[in-house]
């Protein structure tokens, strides 16, 4: 289990005792050419770290540095609560899915894939989003082995706490080229992220996407370029053949008309 999902358990047990908030965010951006990055914010508010104010010592990310994330914080936020963030970048939609797989919930079961019709590339995100056992989604056989039950079960018990009023988190996701609608149920921002809520009632969203992205304007300009530099350079080869044999024919014809003034 990372020490990402020990801090969010660690977060939802204080936020299990008090009103306080964590908020958590995914941001995943594929570039045109299948690479991208996943960017992970999670903020806890000013009572939770009021709460447990040596939270940020006590995390320890050596884990999440050694799988190649790049983390910044926890700092302060304005408000007194406290921000971290996660990034990584990826180079294939297989990475970029074993990534997003890395997180857990409320991230769960992500697909992403890029794949090739003709000229366009198709490219296609499915990810469930949610928590379908509440709190206890957080809870792995690992950490449930360890402390011999789902962590803070009486608490939330007792304090009627609920993932739906303690936290917030929300999946957004840029593909390159045109979404199509019918197979995207994504809001829509103005800057072309998709975006989905995650649902804190027991339920499971599937968020899905699908874009179709075909040749760039410079990708158009390269393959006429390209086949007419594949005739130059073949009319080139056959000129320089015919113009060797040119030659060779000059030289023989020369060679004997030497050979005839030669003779007695």
């Amino acid at each position: 289990m990372s020490e990402w999902l020990r801090w969010i358990v660690a977060s939802i047990g204080v936020i299990a005792l008090a009103g306080c908030q964590l908020d958590v965010a995914a941001d995943v951006v594929v570039d045109a050419d299948g690479t991208g990055t996943i960017t992970v914010t999670a903020e806890a508010d000013a009572e939770l770290v009021a709460q447990v104010p040596t939270i940020a010592d006590d995390l320890v990310l050596d884990d999440i540095v050694a799988a190649g994330w790049v983390v910044d914080g926890p700092t302060a936020t304005d408000a007194g609560g406290l921000v971290l963030t996660l990034t990584h970048d990826f180079e294939s939609d297989k990475e970029a899915t074993n990534l997003l797989l890395s997180l857990g919930p409320p991230f769960n079961g992500a697909d992403i894939r890029r794949g090739q019709t003709g000229d366009t590339a198709n490219n296609t995100a499915n990810i469930a989003l949610g928590l379908p056992n509440g709190f206890a989604s957080f809870a792995d056989d690992e950490l449930i082995s360890a402390v011999g039950s789902v962590p803070f079960e009486d608490r939330f018990a007792e304090s009627g706490v609920d993932p739906a009023t303690a936290m917030s988190a929300v999946f957004r996701l840029t593909l390159p080229g045109e979404v199509v609608d019918d197979d995207t149920n994504g809001e829509l921002l103005d800057d072309g992220r998709l975006q989905w809520t995650v649902p804190f009632d027991g339920s499971v969203l599937e968020a899905i996407a699908r874009t179709e992205q075909a040749p760039s304007e410079g990708g158009v300009w390269a393959r006429p370029v390209s086949t007419l530099a594949l005739i130059a350079f073949f009319a080139w080869i056959s000129f320089m053949t015919l113009f060797i044999a040119y030659v060779a024919v000059a030289r023989s014809r020369r060679s004997r008309r030497y050979r005839r003034r030669a003779l007695p």
